[in-house]
């Protein structure tokens, strides 16, 4: 078994610690907080953005860390890092702490600069990863931070074990494009699970929010497409996707538990092509950039 198998398979326990942990150093309410990570942490930077601020909980904004607006005022910024060693996420945090902006890292290796470039460091090594592809430790971060806001469900854990097991999308396996699709903070969900099949398979994979699907992006879809969407589907969107001759995922699990169901795709799709899900092409666990 790989190691994305193992870790995949752990999450429903990671996520039961993440509950119990009450981390100091995580936005209050009416904190302006821009949230930054790249790749999959980016990702997940979005989905709590977007679920942050829809609460009302304050104007929350995700960037790319390469991308981090450093002469934007903040009250915080809040840093997803597994690694702990990305140069950009390092860059970006030197330039808020310049400005004067409280900084806190959410990170699974606390032996790394992180640990001295935040001024609050939350620490979740029990979700480090050996896997290049990161699965455990982001969806434990994005359970941490929605718990934080208390919009966590009371049988999430549950509702991932449930996802570990369940059948994948009939003919998903020997499709050959995957568009993933979500609206609100399932917009960032629906992202990385494009990137995760990407990743892992070298898949023909595309993320929008639902809407925008049919303003372009529909008609790539048909009989060997799967398109999985993330929550409910907006009136009408479903049909359509079937009168493509698609296959369409809808399921009832939280968006974060169906995540788990897009990963296991991603790692079949990797072995059925003769690839390891754990050192994707061209792709290393950090990106460590050499300095001028």
């Amino acid at each position: 078994m790989s190691h994305v198998e193992q870790e995949i398979a752990s999450q429903p326990e990671c996520w039961r610690r993440a509950l119990e942990l009450a981390p100091a150093g995580l936005p209050e309410k009416g904190e302006r907080v821009a949230v930054i990570g790249c790749g999959t942490s980016l990702y997940i930077a979005q989905a709590y953005a977007s679920l942050r601020e829809r609460a009302g909980l304050g104007e929350t904004d995700p960037f790319a860390a390469s991308e981090f607006p450093a002469d934007r005022r903040y009250d915080r910024v809040v840093a997803i890092t597994r690694s702990g060693t990305t140069t950009e996420v390092l860059a970006a945090l030197a330039q808020a702490r310049a400005a004067g902006i409280a900084t806190t890292a959410i990170t699974g290796d606390l032996a790394t600069p992180i640990s001295s470039a935040a001024d609050t460091v939350i620490d979740l090594e029990f979700a480090d990863e050996k896997s290049v592809v990161q699965t455990r430790f982001a969806t434990t971060a994005l359970v941490l931070l929605r718990a934080h806001l208390g919009l966590v469900p009371a049988d999430l854990p549950e509702q991932a074990e449930r996802a570990v097991t369940a059948e994948l999308p009939e003919g998903a396996a020997e499709a050959g494009q995957f568009t993933f699709l979500g609206t609100g903070w399932t917009v960032g969900v629906a992202n990385e699970a494009a990137l995760k099949i990407r990743e892992a398979s070298g898949s023909w994979t595309e993320s929008y929010p639902a809407m925008e699907y049919r303003h372009g992006p529909i008609s790539v879809t048909g009989p060997n497409s799967v398109t999985w969407f993330f929550g409910e589907p907006p009136t009408g969107l479903l049909d359509q996707v079937l009168a493509t001759g698609a296959t369409a995922s809808v399921s009832d699990l939280d968006p974060l538990a169906d995540l788990i169901r897009a990963q296991r795709l991603a790692v079949e799709l990797a072995k059925g092509r003769g690839l390891d899900p754990d050192q994707p092409r061209n792709l290393t666990r950090s990106i460590v950039l050499p300095q001028p």
